[in-house]
């Protein structure tokens, strides 16, 4: 099974926002960098990481295959609604005023900033910018250009999710030509962090007089125009469905910077384009490219293997890390009528048999979801706590009356369980909602029998959901399987058009203010948002709000558990599975790396970053 399956463009975007979330924080000050609750790692005038070679050689060529769900890419602008860009390309080209170390966690360090300083009242935080940093056509980069960048971003043709973010900064004012200020409506922990983590370009891309209209350009229209950022990579050649080249920046300005020394070692990152899983599976196996990270056990269990892998050319690798779960989930569409009482949507998930597809299936390679936060301090366990129940009792009327009890274990067919007895459950809760089978179908009480949809864009999905749609038939509930292009599930995500989809959502150690696009009630009426549950609470929003502005560890640990047992016990998600290791082949000819792993990295993106090439 595939663990990132579905992951929107619009939503890469929100998530490239929220790691920086998750590695940024306001709480302490000082001029290189943040610490969320306690001491940065790294003290000012560190030389480098401690993950990475310092002494790298810069050279060779990097190959990789594309990551996205589509055959090619139709655009370079990562930012705006409409079309697809190349994999990679934000993280290669754009740099950010902070940037995070990935062996800690609630910490960020001056990147295009030199220095940083927040307000002791938390309402605003100022940016004094490096005099070095350069874009790549050589122009320093100045304050204009990151109002430009958060002008642009908070504009009508980019992703809704850049405004829920971004929802309570005031605005950017220039205070000098390298000095920026952020003003806050409200007190939150993660502002600075979000503002920090933002993508600064030039005022310059795109910002030609079009010569047809004799106009410049609205953001939506720049379409093929070479971004033009700081960051260590530029656009090289480019084969449009096959492949495209990142070139590094011999230039670059921060190469020698403490946060960038040992990475950006390849002088060419090529990505090819391949329409379908076998064809790269094959074409790795083929040597066509040097490095794939692997999220299908049944490949890694038997198909990854052959000559190459034999003499050592070839390396399978799995790497361990301690990065959040995340909480993959088939995602429950409330806005469907059939699927707004919370009892149907416990019926569904007991109907799914997790162990047997564990077995089955995955070769027992996953371990079953467990909340919203899990391998984090987030993770709700047992009943709540004073804290966690001092926040959710106002709120007692319009919550699961199970949230105030134990938190939620996802239903088991092992051990002492089984999937009859969960079934039997399953037709009870149906039968209280107002469901009964009829001539073999399960039907309400106008008689309509309960036909779901399961959207996906890839028809290999049917594997992995025909057990989950062979127990729910038990029920009386039929489920279809509605395989589509990516371009049209993309257009029915975006209006919210179907029952149920999976989603891969990343997991976070510091979650905050990302979650309102997830959860959040302005979301769940916002076109292009992340709330594809239909999520509409107050409670909800609160406990976002909570979280956000937590003016402590204790205070944010008891938003974000509590958070996590109103959406479990309200049964939006049905959980998947996760993985604690990175599953990789490389090429160990062509490619070295460092000793090890820094524990909160993803697998493809630190060999990017830290890899280097071998003579």
């Amino acid at each position: 099974m595939r663990l990132t399956s579905h992951t929107l463009r619009s939503r890469a975007i929100l998530v490239l926002v929220a790691v920086w979330l998750a590695l940024l924080s306001p709480m302490v000050w000082a001029a290189h960098g943040y610490a969320l609750w306690g001491d940065l790692k790294y003290p000012a005038g560190f030389t480098h990481f401690d993950y990475v070679n310092p002494a790298a050689p810069k050279g060779g060529e990097l190959r990789l295959v594309s990551n996205l769900r589509v055959s090619t890419f139709d655009k370079y602008n990562p930012f705006t609604l409409r079309g697809s860009a190349p994999a990679y390309l934000s993280n290669l080209m754009f740099d950010t005023l902070l940037v995070g170390a990935l062996d800690e966690t609630g910490a960020g360090y001056g990147l295009l900033a030199e220095d940083v300083n927040a307000a002791a009242d938390g309402l605003s935080v100022t940016f004094r910018l490096r005099s070095s940093a350069r874009f790549h056509n050589g122009d320093p980069v100045l304050a204009a250009d990151v109002k430009h960048s958060f002008d642009t971003l908070m504009g009508p043709h980019t992703s809704p999710a850049f405004k829920t973010i971004l929802e309570d900064v005031a605005g950017l004012d220039v205070l000098d030509e390298r000095t920026v200020r952020y003003r806050f409506k409200k007190t939150n922990r993660e502002l600075t962090l979000t503002v920090g983590g933002l993508p600064v370009f030039s005022r310059a891309w795109g910002n030609a007089i079009d010569p047809k209209t004799g106009q410049r350009k609205t953001f939506d229209q720049v379409v093929m125009d070479p971004p033009i950022g700081s960051g260590p990579y530029k656009i090289g050649s480019v084969r449009f469905g096959k492949d495209i080249t990142y070139v590094r920046d011999p230039d670059y300005w921060a190469r020698d910077l403490p946060v960038r020394r040992g990475s950006a070692n390849f002088d060419r990152i090529l990505v090819k384009i391949y329409k379908d899983n076998t064809a790269r599976l094959e074409a790795l196996k083929a040597g066509e490219f040097d490095l794939m990270r692997f999220f299908s056990a049944g490949d890694w269990a038997r198909r990854v293997n052959g000559k190459r892998f034999d003499s050592g050319e070839l390396v399978k690798a799995e790497f361990k890390h301690r990065l959040p779960t995340g909480f993959q989930s088939y995602v429950l569409n409330t806005r469907r009528a059939s699927l707004q009482d919370l009892r149907v949507r416990e019926a569904l998930g007991l109907a799914m048999d997790y162990e047997w597809m564990n077995r089955q299936m995955f070769y027992n390679a996953y371990q079953r979801v467990q909340g919203l936060f899990g391998n984090t301090d987030c993770s709700p366990t047992g009943t709540p706590g004073p804290e966690e129940l001092a926040l959710m009792t106002p709120w007692r009327e319009q919550l699961p009356p199970a949230a105030l009890g134990p938190m939620l274990v996802p239903p088991r067919t092992d051990g002492d369980s089984s999937l009859r007895a969960n079934l039997r459950r399953a037709q009870a809760l149906l039968r209280e909602a107002g469901w009964t089978v009829q001539g073999g179908r399960l039907r309400n009480a106008q008689g309509e029998a309960m036909v779901l949809e399961y959207l996906d864009s890839n028809e290999t999905g049917a594997r992995v959901v025909t057990p989950w749609a062979r127990n729910l038939e038990k029920l009386g509930i039929e489920l279809r399987f509605r395989p589509v292009d990516f371009a049209l599930y993309q257009q029915r995500l975006r209006t919210f058009d179907f029952d149920i989809i999976s989603i891969a959502y990343g997991g976070t150690h510091n979650p905050g203010a990302e979650y309102a696009d997830l959860f959040g009630s302005q979301a769940a009426q916002t076109e292009d948002s992340g709330n594809f549950a239909g999520v509409a609470s107050p409670a909800v929003d609160a406990l976002i709000a909570r979280m956000s502005n937590a003016p402590s560890k204790p205070d944010f640990l008891a938003a974000c558990r509590a958070l996590d047992r109103v959406i479990s016990h309200s049964h939006y998600l049905v959980p998947q599975w996760s993985a604690t290791t990175h599953r990789m082949v490389y090429n160990g000819w062509r490619l070295a790396q460092p000793a090890e792993m820094p524990p909160y990295a993803a697998g493809e993106t630190w060999a990017i970053d830290t890899w280097w090439s071998k003579p």
